[in-house]
């Protein structure tokens, strides 16, 4: 996508986290009570027997799924409708294809993968909460982040000023597929993709573009974008170590100096775009302990944003280093 299409790219992935949001804020208790292990799920879910859930309960969870398969089908609706007529109301043009992986330090595919990646884990914890089988709900919940984010792609290709992608399509696809090899292996979550954001002063250089206010830079500008991976150290220790299973060891990645969305651009403006390494820590709220279910509630829609910690940073032009608290 050329720079045009920036303000339209995060805005949209936002609308598609907020059904997940939804979803998970329903669902919470129920999903964290799988976090630690998934080894009762075949108990759980299994085919009706005399020990098994009443005829009442299989009832509900057909309610639950007809309601999820609904709702979510009726929420991407809307939000595709919204993009349509008013987002993309130009003129349309053949599909075509444009070549975007060279602009923002590839920081829109991270945004990508995140947001398959999320999507697709609360597709996942909704299907188990809806009654499907293990094995079902991760083979069906897995993709449904790819699903989601790559039809928008058609928007793109027929729009003049854009283009389809296919890095943005490998990014959602690699998103989803994270999430399905985790739970293949693990059936849990134990490297958590997150985001943060801080202000940066570039968007003032080009607010059209880069956000003019606070919420459309939160959403607009890269520069204050970091995507991390969290690991959940604790889970893969011998059982009974004395790690804290809410402390993750942190990478991060982001970008500055990025005005516009090639560097040849930003050249000409006195730019020179760079990338940004962090390590830092990050607090799992899904681990930790409440018998709160508001709470619990808040924690899982929480769980896909870093909370602010101090950080170690390396970049090329300055080198090393350190955050007191990196936001």
């Amino acid at each position: 996508m050329t720079f045009i299409s920036c303000p339209f790219v995060p805005i949209r992935r936002w609308l598609l986290m907020g059904l997940w949001a939804v979803g998970g804020l329903a669902l919470a208790p129920a999903a964290s009570a799988q976090i630690p292990a998934r080894a009762d799920s075949t108990v759980l879910l299994a085919p009706q027997t005399a020990a098994s859930p009443s005829t009442d309960s299989l009832a509900m969870r057909k309610r639950r799924l007809r309601w999820l398969v609904g709702g979510s089908a009726v929420g991407y609706g809307v939000i595709y409708t919204g993009l349509t007529t008013a987002w993309y109301t130009g003129e349309r043009v053949p599909l075509h294809w444009f070549n975007d992986l060279p602009e923002w330090q590839q920081l829109d595919k991270a945004g990508h993968f995140w947001g398959a990646f999320q999507e697709s884990r609360g597709a996942v914890d909704m299907l188990r909460w809806a009654g499907l089988s293990e094995k079902k709900a991760i083979w069906y919940g897995s993709f449904v982040g790819f699903a989601i984010q790559s039809p928008l792609e058609i928007l793109d290709g027929r729009d003049p000023e854009y283009g389809a992608s296919a890095t943005d399509l490998a990014a959602n696809f690699l998103g989803s597929a994270g999430l399905l090899a985790q739970q293949l292996a693990w059936h849990d979550v134990r490297i958590m993709p997150k985001w943060s954001f801080h202000l940066t002063g570039y968007a003032q250089r080009r607010p059209n573009v880069l956000g003019s206010n606070v919420p459309e830079r939160w959403l607009k500008d890269y520069n204050g974008q970091t995507y991390w991976l969290c690991t959940d150290v604790g889970a893969f220790l011998k059982p009974g170590n004395r790690w804290p299973r809410w402390l993750q060891p942190a990478l991060g990645y982001g970008g500055e100096d990025m005005v516009y969305n090639d560097d040849a651009t930003n050249a000409a403006a006195g730019l020179r775009p760079y990338r940004q390494f962090y390590l830092s820590l990050d607090v799992d709220l899904r681990r930790i302990p409440t018998r709160s279910v508001v709470l619990k509630r808040v924690f899982y829609a929480l769980s896909i944003f870093h909370m602010p910690a101090p950080a170690l940073e390396y970049n090329p032009r300055n080198g090393f280093g350190f955050h007191a608290l990196y936001l």
